[in-house]
């Protein structure tokens, strides 16, 4: 067995310039998820079943495709099978792309308290390589395609450096500061003409 290559389930798309895996359960709504993504601008690279592999000239990247057979058709319940080429045109559709992210569609209903700030994150291991993973839950009305657009944006922020929630947090602390400093040193009392209050001399 090669331990360079790898076929993996799931819906490989092109989203904001970023190869991500959606992956889950069947009948998550993968396949569902990736025809609404590809409607919305973005790219299918494999449906179903996606080959990764690491790239000959960097070791630490990995490159997902679709098996020849398969390229360019998705598999959506209810619609059968869907030739995206002849639905969306060529541009639907990319030969290849590296793996910048995962998206996992859970079951779960509830995030937890830190989760509720920083999300469902963590990281999948990809023929030895870490890929970061988000997890999303799936509930009704919940705008999955949405959802992985902004993760995508958000991504690329981190990736630079910037991290939303680290940003509240230092905003909140600044506020706090900034409070206890006017609760320290409390402005003078004015009186009724705005002019401040003298205090009271006695003879």
């Amino acid at each position: 067995m090669s331990t360079d290559r790898l076929t993996a389930h799931g819906v490989f798309v092109e989203v904001e310039g970023l190869g991500v895996w959606l992956s889950g359960a069947s009948g998550a709504g993968k396949s569902e998820l990736g025809l609404e993504l590809v409607s919305r601008g973005h790219r299918l690279v494999a449906d179903d079943a996606i080959e990764f592999r690491i790239d000959a000239g960097n070791p630490a990247l990995l490159i997902g495709r679709c098996p020849p057979l398969l390229d360019g058709f998705i598999e959506v319940r209810g619609l059968g099978i869907l030739n995206l080429r002849r639905l969306y045109g060529e541009a639907s559709v990319l030969g290849e792309h590296r793996l910048d992210l995962a998206i996992a569609l859970d079951a779960r209903t509830e995030p937890s308290a830190d989760e509720r700030l920083t999300g469902r994150r963590s990281t999948v291991d990809v023929l030895g390589i870490a890929v970061p993973e988000i997890s999303l839950p799936r509930r009704v009305g919940h705008n999955l395609a949405v959802l992985v657009e902004a993760a995508c944006r958000d991504h690329r922020h981190r990736a630079a450096g910037y991290n939303a929630c680290d940003d509240l947090v230092a905003r909140q602390a600044q506020h706090l500061i900034a409070q206890a400093a006017a609760a320290a040193n409390p402005a003078p009392a004015a009186s009724a003409t705005g002019s401040p209050v003298e205090p009271h001399q006695q003879d």
